[in-house]
Order: C-alpha cells, then sequence, then structure tokens
C-alpha cells in the first residue's frame, strides 16, 4: 500500500539524538557550481523525496527506482522516516515520471530498503534488503530479509522467488549488486541497523550468485564466496568479465574505506583480488555508474570534514589500466544513499540524502562524461 499522508519536508530539519545513525546536525542544502557544464538537472522525483531506495535501467529509455525511505509524517517515531513499497519509473527521451497510484505500476509486494536488485532479459530482480522492524523492549531496527520476487514491466506483476539466502550473514542488505551472463552477483551487504543502544551496523563478506534462467541460487566456489573484508555501502561495477567493489564502509557510517575489490567473473575459482589502486577519496554509501570501460563514482557520506557528513567528490576508475582519474567537478548536490546508473555517456542520479544518515531529496540529475 502507499502512504496517503506524508509531510514532504526534509529529515534535515530535525534534532535527532546521537548514537543513532540518523543523528545529523542540522541542514542546509548545498548546491555547488551551478554553471556546470557536465551537471544537468531533471524532472524531481514525484509524490516522495527518497533515499536507500535502488536505481536500475531499464532497456531501452526507462530508469527505475524501488523502495526506500520517505519521510514520516509523524516526526514522534524515531528515526521519523517510513520504509515504502513504492516503485517509480523514469522516461529518459520525455524527462517524465510515472506517477503511481494504487495499481500501476504495482508497489513491490513488501516495503524494502537497502534493496539489492538488478534488470536481466527485461525483468527487474529484487534479492532481498532491509525491513522494518520494533522489539518493544528495545526499539526500532532495519534488518536483513530474504525476500525475492521478480517484476515483469509488461505484465506489471511480480512473482515470488526462492529466498534460498539460509546462512545468517546472507541475509542483508545494501550489497553491491552486478550482473553477468544471467547471473546476479551479491557482494557483502549489512545484516542489522539498529536505532537503540550503540546502534550497531553489522557488515559481512558473504557473496551470493543467483541463476536468472533457472530461477535458483548456485553454489560459489570457495574463494568467490567472500570479499577479502566485511563491506557495505560500497559501489559495484560490473565491466567486461570482471566485478568491482568500490570503497563503501564496514560497521558504521564513518569506518570508511578506499578499496577495490575485483573478481573475474570467467574464473570465479581463483576469487577476490584487490587492486592496487586506492580510491583517492575513502567513502561510504557511494553511487557508481558505468560508461564504457570507466566506472564513475559519486558522493557518499562519512567525510568528518563536513558538517553535512557528505562528499561531493566524482572520481573515475579506469578498469583497462587500473588507476584513477580526477573530475574536475563535484556533485551539484552533494548527497548519498542512492544508486546511479550509467547509460550512454551518462550517468544518472536520483534523490539520495544530502546529510549523513538522514534527509531524503527529491533532486534528480545526470553527470554528462
Amino acid at each position: 500500500m502507499y502512504f496517503s499522508t506524508i509531510y514532504l519536508v526534509l529529515l534535515s530539519s530535525l534534532h535527532l539524538a546521537s548514537p543513532s545513525p540518523f543523528s545529523p546536525p542540522p541542514a542546509k542544502r548545498q548546491q555547488l557550481d551551478t554553471n556546470s557544464t557536465q551537471w544537468q538537472t531533471l524532472a524531481p522525483i514525484p509524490t516522495y523525496p527518497r533515499q536507500e531506495h535502488t536505481t536500475v535501467f531499464l532497456p531501452p529509455s526507462t530508469i527505475v527506482i524501488l523502495g526506500g525511505i520517505i519521510p514520516a509524517n509523524d516526526t514522534t517515531v524515531f528515526p521519523p522516516v517510513l520504509t515504502t513499497p513504492i516503485m517509480q519509473f523514469y522516461s529518459i527521451p520525455n524527462n517524465t515520471w510515472t506517477t503511481p497510484n494504487a495499481t500501476s505500476p504495482a508497489p513491490m509486494p513488501h516495503a524494502l530498503n537497502h534493496l539489492n536488485a538488478a534488470v536481466v532479459d527485461d525483468k527487474i530482480y529484487v534479492l532481498g534488503g532491509m525491513q522494518e522492524t520494533n522489539t518493544p523492549s528495545l526499539g526500532r531496527a532495519w534488518r536483513g530479509t530474504p525476500s525475492s520476487y521478480m517484476y515483469d514491466p509488461e505484465a506489471d506483476t511480480w512473482t515470488p522467488l526462492p529466498a534460498g539466502l539460509a546462512a545468517a550473514d546472507e541475509t542483508r542488505g545494501s550489497a553491491a549488486v552486478g550482473v553477468y551472463n544471467a547471473t546476479i552477483f551479491l557482494a557483502g551487504g549489512v545484516t542489522d541497523l539498529e536505532f537503540y543502544g550503540n546502534a550497531s551496523q553489522r557488515s559481512v563478506r558473504a557473496v551470493s550468485a543467483f541463476d536468472t534462467v533457472s530461477r535458483s541460487w548456485v553454489a560459489l566456489p570457495e574463494k568467490a564466496r567472500n570479499l577479502p573484508e566485511a563491506r557495505d555501502h560500497a559501489g559495484a561495477a560490473v565491466v567486461g568479465s570482471k566485478m568491482y567493489i568500490l570503497g563503501g564502509r564496514a560497521f558504521g557510517q564513518e569506518n570508511v574505506k578506499d578499496t577495490v575489490f575485483v573478481l573475474d567473473l570467467e574464473d570465479l575459482a581463483a576469487g577476490w583480488r584487490t587492486s592496487s589502486a586506492r580510491m583517492p577519496t575513502a567513502r561510504g554509501g557511494v553511487s557508481t555508474g558505468v560508461v564504457g570501460t570507466k566506472v564513475y563514482t559519486l558522493g557518499g557520506e562519512g567525510n568528518v570534514g563536513s558538517e553535512s557528513g557528505v562528499f561531493n567528490e566524482v572520481e573515475v576508475f579506469d578498469t583497462v589500466d587500473e588507476c584513477w582519474e580526477a573530475v574536475d567537478e563535484g556533485m551539484k548536490v552533494p548527497r548519498h544513499g542512492t544508486y546511479a546508473v550509467g547509460v550512454g555517456d551518462r550517468v544518472y542520479v536520483p534523490g539520495g540524502g544530502i546529510m549523513q544518515s538522514g534527509a531524503p531529496v527529491d533532486d534528480f540529475d545526470v553527470f554528462v562524461v
């Protein structure tokens, strides 16, 4: 179901108490370099600001955003956000969004944030994510769920898929997701995001694979089953036959990483390796979009040098030479908590948060390479 009454205000107007992951300082929307020739502003996301949603590209010309969090109308709820099942479609040629109603496009079967999603053969696969829990004696948390579904855009229907993630550390959200030869790979992720006590954030190393042809989870060789180190909120890209996991964090927003992990998808038995090319800016909550053989990494959180805690950096990883290239222009509106997609020579970035942890916005822009 959709939420009928929502205050369309930024979480950034709220003062939240430590130590929760949702504890940003007072927010100011930071807009940089308004004369940029590489950033273009697109139609904003309608209905609700969005954060911790997932973005996918549906050929030939549609961008889809799924789930995430939206501001709650009840500010006594902690944190003051709701997880949503809403799904919205953006037409690249028309610069317009499909505004959802009660039936079309069909909302996801469950409200999820930090969901793991990908497109294969014009179908959208959602392979788990984070869902709301509330323990009276403790409080609210987001915990991993193995619930998995396939969405058929032509029929506008969702079909359940085998959950298959039996191990506790494989039931997670915010995994790095990649597709190769009709198989979807999930790398790392977080099993728990708690908003009480020490605000636990449990990152994992687990790597899983789902075969969309047989619609079943498949076993990986031993050396491919785990990342070299636990990661969540990392960037992900598949270029050629290699999957790249860029940056991310481990067990908390400010424990950001600069690593690049690489897996040869034609030689899974060889397992993961760590590239010698470290990210120039360590960060979590980073977005990535592939253009040709280059991976564009944008924004992120964990910036202790900024009042917002958010990065505006745009940095490019050249997968051919395994090196980083500088980009003169940062994000027009620095943010985190979103996914980007590369289409043609452009990287699209819908929504996200303008403060560390919270503050979802409806901004939508595109970086022209």
